[in-house]
């Protein structure tokens, strides 16, 4: 899935939800330049996309083009998918749309024939290394363990097996309490 801002994000959830996939009105709290600068962002990555606005309908206008025209920012079928939505019917142009959609997919929208991302490996040599290769040992380790090896503290070595281990490499850690040691931290063996 595409890596957006939370902005971004709200923009994109806040289209999905209204008809046409409106983009507008922005988020109260995007203002002047801010707001500008997140749009053109969205416009250049192809998650939004300026149409003729509506006038007659009431809607929102996100800049004028002269005599009382307008445009309006919708969101487009990769900003849908950068977000997990998949557009209800793919051969409909939002109203305004000066082009009708494509059957090929968004650049940015995962494919399926793309192979999966490689697993992050860490760098030998740091303490996130030998975190993995103390929890890859046959006996595991114990949190007090893990500290007085990398020097840090109990919240820190927790945090680095709920948010480097399992989150960011995908590594499953099971526990168990072992009697005489309290509770031990394994990673299964390569």
């Amino acid at each position: 899935m595409t890596k957006l801002s939370d902005t971004q994000a709200l923009i994109l959830s806040a289209a999905a939800q209204r008809p046409e996939h409106i983009a507008l009105p922005l988020p109260e709290s995007l203002r002047g330049g801010a707001a500008a600068k997140v749009v053109g962002a969205m416009l250049t990555k192809g998650f939004l996309e300026e149409v003729d606005a509506n006038m007659r309908k009431g809607e929102h206008v996100w800049r004028e083009t002269g005599e009382g025209h307008g445009v309006t920012l919708v969101a487009t079928a990769a900003g849908l998918a950068a977000i997990g939505i998949a557009p209800e019917d793919a051969n409909t142009a939002p109203a305004g749309a000066t082009e009708a959609p494509t059957e090929e997919p968004a650049p940015d929208a995962p494919t399926e024939t793309e192979a999966a991302p490689k697993a992050r490996t860490p760098r030998e040599g740091t303490k996130q290394a030998t975190l993995i290769a103390m929890l890859r040992a046959p006996e595991g380790a114990t949190i007090e363990e893990i500290m007085a090896a990398t020097g840090w503290q109990s919240h820190t070595v927790r945090g680095a097996m709920a948010g480097a281990l399992k989150k960011k490499l995908g590594l499953e850690i099971a526990s168990e309490k072992v009697e005489g040691r309290g509770r031990v931290y394994k990673l299964p063996a390569d």
